[in-house]
């Protein structure tokens, strides 16, 4: 739909100018009383802030006071909207602004690249120490801007007379706005860059490679302790059998972690990392074969070393809109890392020299002396530093 089919006499507006908007008190002088709405009684008045944020999410913020709301129209129970119900509706606002609200939630619709989303309703609480204007409500719409979207379509299908709608990209130094008439679809606005999430490909590609490079080459301490598992083993069945222990154990702390449940201090976590080398190295030297232990004891030490995982990808971040596919994509990242270490090291050592006589004293007890010394060294390192 054309411009000037909409009404929406777009222009770009100073930051200032916005802020005035935000509060409310400005924008009744700039831009002076709404038009007449199309309806027989006029249900109030609104304005809409719509923000795009470099986290990958957007936010909407329908501002409206009570100047002109007829309580027959406005108050009451606020009803259950399309959307579910509006969160954080005090009873005190669900009198003056309930039926008003419920209204505006239903006719809300916003669209990226043509396409429909869903956004979660809640009532803004004010900013701490902030002075709102006496019967002043602000309703969010937020949610997840999909992966790889370039333009956002508004539309406001309650008919509420003409409104302003304020458009601004995070990190834009203007926003655009203009008068919308209620009913009535805005034009598409260009999301910015800096605010287009990666779409689910992408994802895949990135974290992937992400929890590789973790691995080879970054990875040193998570490749000794591959390693030291390893070196005891000469055979393949009992090798992956510890490698999948140690594969369970850290895939369900680096979840917990991530999804809040569990959480220890990186201060406790990466010396504890540096003391699970150096026991299962020194436990290569004095045991000549796997004990049933070893798969128990290599399963907690994948625990610890899941912890390390998460404290890395919570600095990497996770996308919002694909935080499941960005953490099951790093940890296939991570595992393809281990298999290649252990896949080199076959090929080098075991498979060439795991059948002569001296492997295990001229290659086993060396390389985990050598292994352990290093892990001691970083266990003091890290308790000291």
């Amino acid at each position: 739909m054309h411009l000037e089919t909409l009404d929406l006499r777009s222009r770009r507006l100073p930051g200032l100018i916005k802020a005035g908007l935000r509060s409310g008190a400005l924008l009744l002088l700039v831009l002076g009383p709404f038009p007449a709405p199309a309806q027989a009684h006029e249900l109030g008045k609104m304005q809409v802030y719509a923000d795009f944020l470099k986290d990958g999410t957007y936010r909407i913020e329908i501002s409206v006071d009570d100047e002109h709301l007829a309580p027959s129209d406005a108050g009451g129970p606020a009803k259950t909207t399309r959307y579910g119900e509006i969160a954080g509706f005090t009873p005190a606002a669900q009198e003056k602004f309930g039926r008003f609200l419920t209204l505006l939630a239903d006719g809300a619709e916003v669209r990226f690249d043509g396409k429909r989303v869903e956004p979660r309703l809640s009532i803004v609480p004010p900013e701490p120490g902030g002075n709102p204007l006496p019967g002043q409500i602000r309703l969010r719409l937020a949610g997840s801007i999909p992966g790889g979207a370039r333009t956002f379509v508004w539309t406001q299908a309650a008919k509420v007379g003409s409104y302003p709608l304020v458009l601004q990209n995070e990190g834009d130094e203007s926003a655009l706005w203009g008068w919308l008439e209620g009913g009535a679809t805005s034009p598409p606005f260009e999301l910015s860059k800096a605010v287009i999430p990666p779409t689910r490909l992408e994802v895949v590609k990135r974290y992937l490679v992400l929890g590789f490079t973790h691995i080879l080459p970054k990875g040193t301490d998570h490749i000794l302790f591959i390693l030291g598992i390893f070196l005891l083993s000469r055979r393949l069945k009992p090798l992956l059998l510890q490698v999948t222990a140690f594969t369970l154990a850290h895939t369900l702390t680096l979840g917990l972690c991530l999804y809040g449940i569990v959480s220890l201090s990186p201060r406790i976590v990466e010396p504890l990392i540096a003391v699970s080398i150096v026991f299962v190295a020194v436990e290569n030297i004095l045991t000549p074969e796997l004990r049933p232990w070893r798969v128990a004891l290599v399963f907690a030490f994948g625990l610890l070393h899941g912890l390390g995982f998460a404290g890395v990808l919570s600095e990497l971040g996770l996308p919002r809109g694909e935080f499941v596919t960005g953490l099951v994509s790093f940890n296939v990242g991570v595992e393809a890392g281990q298999l290649a270490v252990i896949a080199v090291a076959f090929l080098l050592l075991a498979l060439p020299f795991r059948n002569r006589a001296w492997y295990r004293s001229r290659i086993v007890v060396p390389a985990s002396a050598a292994i352990a010394a290093v892990g001691l060294f970083w266990a003091v390192q890290r308790v000291v530093g």
